[in-house]
């Protein structure tokens, strides 16, 4: 009976094993799908990120050619090499990468839309890419809200109106841009016009300027070096108005403006200069043919066959047309640079993701293109 009695043991404790035995081999399998489900999303989220790097730190040339119907025969194919918010970008040594990426491309004026600067103002990544392009070609600034102004009212060592980087910048050849500035070819004749300039009164800011240099006069005894900066900035700032002046009598309906803005224009500030512009006065935007923008670095951060993600002033998946790329206000076409760097004012989105660094070459011609 003993015997017996351990026999059934035995069995029991066999047959105990057996019933368990499958559920063991369930969890077997069960570790063998999560591994192969981890090692998939790793290396898919591997081959994101090299993605990205590839994507977001290789210079894309974007040519865009764009029809103006009554461009002069004399600008037919004349270029603008287009670039936007670096930031202090270092897109390889020396630029290397948007060496690369323009190879011989050839244009015929450079315009650069603000934003270019690093930090507190550091402006040697702006002069190496200057320093790829060629010494006679025209090169024009206007600055964004990262730069700051170009004009600098406070004692700052020299007697120069300009910031330092401004300074820097004018010796290697670049134009400021704070009044019209026309080129002509043939019988072609196309503007430059920085947007802020059409609505600037210019007898009300006379009258202001005067009223602050007579006031520096009268207490000409008190005078300190700040002031004498000041007065300098205030100089330079009537001869400006004056000039302006002198340049909107020069307009002709038959000349090309193109207007530069740092911050894209909207529709509906577009609809009310056109509106509300005398159609004598040729010094006008309802004359533009074209509106260069940047500011909005494509987004920063891209969503692949979406678009931008989350941008500060447009809100969450914003139109593509609003944040970069080619689009019409009015008639008027508008395109808003991809730009090259980041911008910290995406606080919470550094660098660009999915996004790449973009010049563009923007080609006018009167035929119609698709």
């Amino acid at each position: 009976m003993h015997h017996a009695g351990r026999g059934k043991t035995v069995r029991r404790r066999d047959r105990n094993q057996y019933i368990f035995a499958p559920a063991g081999r369930h969890r077997d399998r069960n570790h063998g799908f999560g591994k192969a489900l981890a090692g998939v999303l790793t290396l898919l989220i591997a081959g994101l990120l090299i993605t990205n790097f590839i994507v977001s730190n290789q210079v894309r040339l974007e040519k865009v050619n764009l029809t103006i119907l009554n461009l002069p025969a004399d600008l037919e194919q004349y270029s603008i090499l287009h670039l936007s918010d670096l930031h202090g970008a270092e897109l390889g040594e020396k630029q290397k990468a948007i060496r690369t990426a323009l190879g011989n491309t050839r244009y015929s004026c450079v315009i650069m839309t603000g934003d270019m600067l690093g930090d507190n103002g550091d402006v040697q990544p702006v002069l190496d890419l200057i320093a790829l392009m060629p010494e006679g070609t025209p090169k024009y600034y206007i600055p964004g809200d990262t730069d700051g102004p170009f004009l600098d009212d406070r004692a700052h060592g020299t007697l120069s109106i300009y910031q330092n980087w401004a300074e820097k910048l004018t010796a290697a050849g670049v134009i400021l841009l704070d009044r019209p500035v026309s080129e002509t070819r043939g019988k072609g004749t196309i503007w430059f016009v920085p947007e802020e300039v059409y609505t600037l009164n210019l007898e009300r800011m006379r009258d202001v300027y005067s009223g602050q240099l007579a006031e520096m006069t009268r207490r000409a005894t008190a005078q300190d070096a700040d002031d004498a900066a000041r007065r300098r900035v205030l100089e330079y700032e009537m001869t400006r108005l004056d000039a302006l002046a002198e340049t909107k009598a020069l307009f002709q309906p038959e000349h090309i403006q193109i207007v530069l803005t740092h911050t894209p224009l909207t529709e509906d500030y577009v609809r009310d200069m056109v509106t509300w512009g005398e159609k004598e006065d040729f010094y006008s935007m309802r004359y533009a043919g074209l509106i260069l923008a940047g500011h909005y670095n494509g987004g920063q951060w891209r969503i692949p066959l979406k678009g931008a993600a989350y941008v500060p002033e447009l809100g969450w998946f914003p139109e593509d047309r609003l944040v970069q790329g080619l689009s019409y206000l009015e008639g008027i076409p508008q395109y808003i640079s991809p730009g090259l760097g980041s911008d910290p004012h995406y606080q919470h989105q550094p660098g660009r993701i999915f996004n790449s660094p973009t010049i563009t070459l923007i080609t006018l011609t009167r035929k119609a293109t698709r």
